[in-house]
This record gives structure tokens, C-alpha cells and sequence, in this order.
């Protein structure tokens, strides 16, 4: 039996800003590189065919992204790789204020979702306050913050019954 995945928020308009911005960026990308190397039709041809796949494969990845929550546990896609994490390995959603670390420079990331497990390692989610699916949405980050607290505990109240 197949897993029924839900994301439980809408994708944000900014996420196909991004996908638009990413298309123009490799349009001028084969447009520059045709330029400066002089390439023939054939491999004009080739070049952009090769663009438009890693394009259409970057743009399917960047509109899946997210978290979603299912039987099983919560599952986050990002970018390069997908996660699922099981209900019962899981000991509390949080929200913390993170900041990275790069060389001697801090860089504020802002409010994110982390998941706690029980072996006392902590996930970072795709949730995140100034991300593009809550910038202009911070309600709705809080929501869906309250409802993956809430399938957890409902999942913890089912298996303990």
C-alpha cells in the first residue's frame, strides 16, 4: 500500500519567483556560453537541451520542497535529497531563532522549525519564518508549526492506546 503524502501549507508565490528567476539565469547562461564559444547549431542544440533538462529537473525539485506529514512520520524534501523521519522517532517539534556560521562571520537565518528526536540529534526542517512559502505568511508558519505538533501528538495518543 502506497503512502499518502500531504504538505500542509500551500507553496508560497515566492517559490516560483525563484523557478522563474532560475530559468531566465540559465537562458543567459546558454546565451553567453553560445557567445563566447562560438558553438555550431548541433551543439547550440545539444547545450540547450542539456540546460532545459537540468532546468525542468531543478524546477520540479525547488516546487516539491517542503515538509510533508503522512502515516508513517514527516518526510522533508529538500533540494538535493529527501528525509523521512518515523512518528515514533520523533520527541517534539520546536521553533528556534538560528544563526550559520561561516569562517568567522554569523549569518541570522531567522525562525525555523527543528525536529527533536529521541537519540537527542536534532533535523532541520524546509520550515523557515522569512522563507519563500511564509515571508509574507508568518501566520500561517505558526499554523503549521501548532499542526505538526498536533499529528505528533495524536500519533503518540493512537500508539499508546
Amino acid at each position: 500500500m502506497k503512502t499518502h503524502w500531504t504538505r500542509p501549507y500551500p507553496p508560497g508565490s515566492g517559490r516560483w519567483l525563484v523557478i522563474a528567476w532560475e530559468a531566465a539565469s540559465i537562458t543567459a547562461l546558454g546565451w553567453t556560453s553560445d557567445r563566447l564559444f562560438g558553438f555550431g547549431t548541433t551543439a547550440t542544440v545539444i547545450f540547450s537541451l542539456i540546460l532545459a533538462a537540468a532546468w525542468t529537473i531543478g524546477a520540479v525539485r525547488i516546487a516539491r520542497m517542503g515538509v510533508y506529514v503522512g502515516d508513517p512520520g514527516v518526510r522533508i524534501r529538500g533540494l538535493f535529497w529527501t528525509r523521512t523521519v518515523p512518528w515514533s522517532d520523533i520527541h517534539r517539534f520546536r521553533m528556534q531563532d538560528v544563526t550559520y556560521r561561516v569562517g568567522a562571520f554569523r549569518i541570522p537565518s531567522g525562525l525555523t522549525v527543528l525536529i527533536d528526536r529521541h537519540d537527542g540529534t536534532e533535523i532541520k526542517t524546509e520550515l523557515w519564518a522569512q522563507g519563500v512559502d511564509f515571508h509574507s505568511r508568518p501566520g500561517l508558519f505558526r499554523q503549521v508549526f501548532h499542526e505538526l505538533r498536533e499529528r505528533h501528538v495524536l500519533h503518540l495518543a493512537m500508539h499508546n492506546a
